[in-house]
């Protein structure tokens, strides 16, 4: 890999054969476990000018019609989380001069309270490029990471490391694009449904300053570039080159595009009782056996991906697949020695003449993936010039954890990536485009409505991860027994099950709620997940404990999950800070008040300095909120919110097993406790802001 200084520049073509596709990712750790950032991309012309507003891609405005600029989301890493991007740059238009890559964050918080602040790119095979990181990070509200751009046919990218202290306005108006909250189009979004997404900025083109161009270093490799480097930190209306303000357009253009969504709740049924079943444009019969429950899975699936664009190009784009025509086959028979093999499916995307490919090899219900069998695919893909093989499972990958083990011939000059997916991902990412994010028309979101009823249905196998593994009985008895020795390798595979677990659990909640929702990891931006989970192994032997946390946007606080295997009791909480000033009276008076529609069991503990505080049950502190007030005055640094559940014994997902009960106690925890809370806040949050404003007029 390829590391760059700040100010650095390089061809594309000099560090791959496949400078076209390319995934950008940006990543950061939080020590808090809740810092966050948007990742935004801007289209420039030979004037360093925005030419529209299409030319602002964010996360209300995600795509390229033409495929060339996609954001993907969020991927967990060992570490944290990565922002992803898509870059098809082959069809990127030639008005484009410059690809502008960059974050901002929002509510007053700076760069300098996130660590590892890092950006790496790699092409449509998987393999990573170069990387670039930033150390120096202070009061910085928006970032420019890098940028593409062009010089003659041929393009090149440079690390710019450039701060703003003004955050994304700051950063959008050094290339004529002016943002303006709406805050009354959210409001009522959110009124009218505190589940969806509520209205984002709004892009107004305007004629502001160019931002600066900068030629390459001399000789055209890699090199200092002065003009990067200049002015760390701008203020927002005046770039490095400010000619002074200029006419403003008039135009104004909402980014966030009118798209067909499902509602939730169905339509009245015609049926004369519960006996009359509707007929489902892919029924699923009692499957005779796996093999045909695979081919049947693997079929639907396909055949909307290549009905459903804006499916089948999230589902792709990741694995470096152009944004094109895409047809989709299964039963492929192509020869490998004497013994043809037969993928479960081929993808093949066509653009300008030149096709993608990628072989398909699907599992359903607990059936693992076969090392010998993706070998093969690989080989094969290798001979015939395809560019990936893409398994499909109920599977979870982690990081460091491969889910099968391939041999890679170093000597073949076309390489294949090997990218792997979870039925799980599939059914958020049809989820978020049908209940949140919209699609092209009620054709398409009826396919979907229809491919997510197929996965669900009890005989599809295709559930996502469940079952805990074989080692999940004889851990728990040796935990019982006290027998569980540290360094127990059979320790370590339940702690890899449990994070599969918990990432199953980001994926259905985000899925559900529109929203962001990842693992937390605390440890540096670097370290090996392997020594980490080895670590959570050992304390799982010594104490008996499983923990995770998760990270929902929109949420008031991190959720906590715990799993204490010598109790049988699950717990999920959450910590959410004291209010600023006024009397701690007052606080727990209205923390009760906030939890008046939480359930009457629901834990609540008096956060204080270096010890534990008060606690009780909701029912018993909601006659006596004082009681949560410590005796001795000490100061409320905040309240932990608890509820505890019995812990399925069984290893699946039966009405015991283990999986469904963490299911059941997220889901609790949420809809009774986290929801209210969340949308009180938002709600204290806008009085706030317009006593604000009114008092500022």
């Amino acid at each position: 890999m390829h590391e760059m200084p700040k100010g650095a520049n390089v061809a594309l073509a000099a560090l791959t054969e496949q400078p076209g596709a390319m995934v950008v990712s940006l990543g950061w750790t939080s020590a808090t476990g809740d810092g966050d950032a948007d990742v935004s991309v801007i289209l420039l012309d030979d004037n360093g000018k925005v030419r529209g507003d299409d030319d602002f891609y964010f996360y209300n405005h995600p795509a390229a019609q033409d495929g060339s600029v996609q954001l993907l989301g969020k991927t967990p890493t060992s570490n944290g989380s990565e922002d992803r991007i898509s870059l098809d740059l082959a069809v990127v238009p030639k008005a484009v001069a410059r690809i502008v890559v960059a974050a901002s964050r929002y509510g007053g918080a700076r760069f300098g309270d996130l660590a590892d602040l890092r950006m790496t790119l790699s092409d449509g095979s998987g393999d990573t490029l170069l990387g670039f990181s930033i150390p120096d990070a202070g009061i910085e509200t928006a970032f420019i990471f890098g940028e593409f751009y062009r010089r003659g046919e041929e393009w090149k990218f440079r690390a710019v490391g450039q701060g703003y202290d003004s955050g994304l306005a700051g950063l959008a108006t050094d290339f004529g694009i002016a943002i303006v909250d709406d805050e009354g189009a959210e409001e009522a979004g959110e009124e009218a449904d505190m589940e969806a997404a509520g209205a984002g900025p709004t892009l107004t083109g305007a004629g502001g300053p160019a931002g600066s161009t900068s030629a390459d270093a001399p000789g055209g490799g890699t090199g200092a570039d002065p003009a990067a480097t200049a002015a760390p930190v701008v203020p927002a209306q005046a770039g490095p080159t400010d000619p002074g303000p200029a006419p403003a357009r008039t135009r104004t253009v909402r980014t966030a595009k009118k798209k067909i969504t499902v509602p939730r709740v169905a339509k009245k049924s015609l049926a004369e009782n519960e006996t009359w079943r509707p007929a489902r444009l892919f029924p699923v019969p009692n499957a005779k056996s796996d093999r045909e429950r695979e081919a049947r899975a693997t079929s639907v699936l396909l055949a909307v991906m290549a009905e459903v664009p804006e499916l089948g190009r999230r589902l792709t784009a990741g694995f470096g697949a152009p944004a094109g025509r895409m047809q989709t086959f299964t039963e492929v028979s192509l020869p490998h020695g004497d013994t043809p093999r037969r993928p479960d499916g081929v993808v093949r995307v066509e653009r300008a003449g030149k096709l993608w490919t990628a072989l398909v090899e699907t599992k359903t219900n607990g059936n693992p993936l076969k090392s010998e069998q993706v070998q093969d695919y690989m080989d094969i893909a290798a001979r015939r010039g395809y560019e990936a093989v893409i398994t499909l499972s109920n599977d979870v990958a982690l990081d460091g954890s491969p889910l099968v083990t391939v041999k890679l011939d170093g000597r073949r000059k076309h390489k294949v990536g090997l990218w792997h997916l979870s039925w799980a991902e599939v059914a958020q990412q049809a989820q978020l485009l049908i209940r949140h994010e919209g699609v092209g028309n009620a054709a398409h979101a009826w396919l979907l409505q229809e491919l997510l009823h197929y996965l669900h249905h009890d005989n599809s196998g295709c559930h996502g991860f469940q079952n805990m593994g074989p080692s999940w009985v004889p851990v728990r008895t040796g935990i019982e027994t006290e027998t569980l020795s540290a360094g127990d390798p059979r320790a370590v595979e339940v702690v890899e099950s449990w994070e599969r677990l918990v990432r199953q659990v980001c994926l259905r909640l985000g899925g559900e709620l529109g929203q962001k929702a990842l693992p937390v990891q605390r440890a540096r931006r670097g370290s090996d997940p392997r020594s980490r989970r080895a670590e959570a192994a050992d304390v799982l032997s010594a104490e008996g404990r499983l923990a995770a946390e998760v990270r929902v946007d929109g949420s008031p606080g991190v959720l906590g999950l715990s799993a204490d295997l010598r109790t049988g009791k699950l717990r999920t909480s959450m910590d959410i800070p004291a209010p600023e000033g006024g009397y701690p009276l007052t606080a727990a008076k209205r923390l009760v008040r906030m939890l008046a529609e939480a359930p009457a069991d629901l834990h609540v503990e008096t956060l204080v300095e270096a010890r534990n505080g008060p606690r009780g049950t909701l029912e018993r502190l909601r006659p006596e909120p004082g009681d949560l007030l410590p005796k001795d005055g000490a100061p409320i640094t905040g309240f932990r919110l608890s509820l505890f559940k019995g812990m399925g014994g069984a290893r699946g997902t039966t009405e015991s097993g283990f999986i469904r009960s963490v299911d059941e106690a997220v889901d609790r925890f949420y809809a009774t406790v986290v929801v209210h809370l969340a949308q009180l806040q938002r709600r204290t949050d806008r009085r706030a802001h317009a006593a604000g404003g009114a008092a500022a007029g």
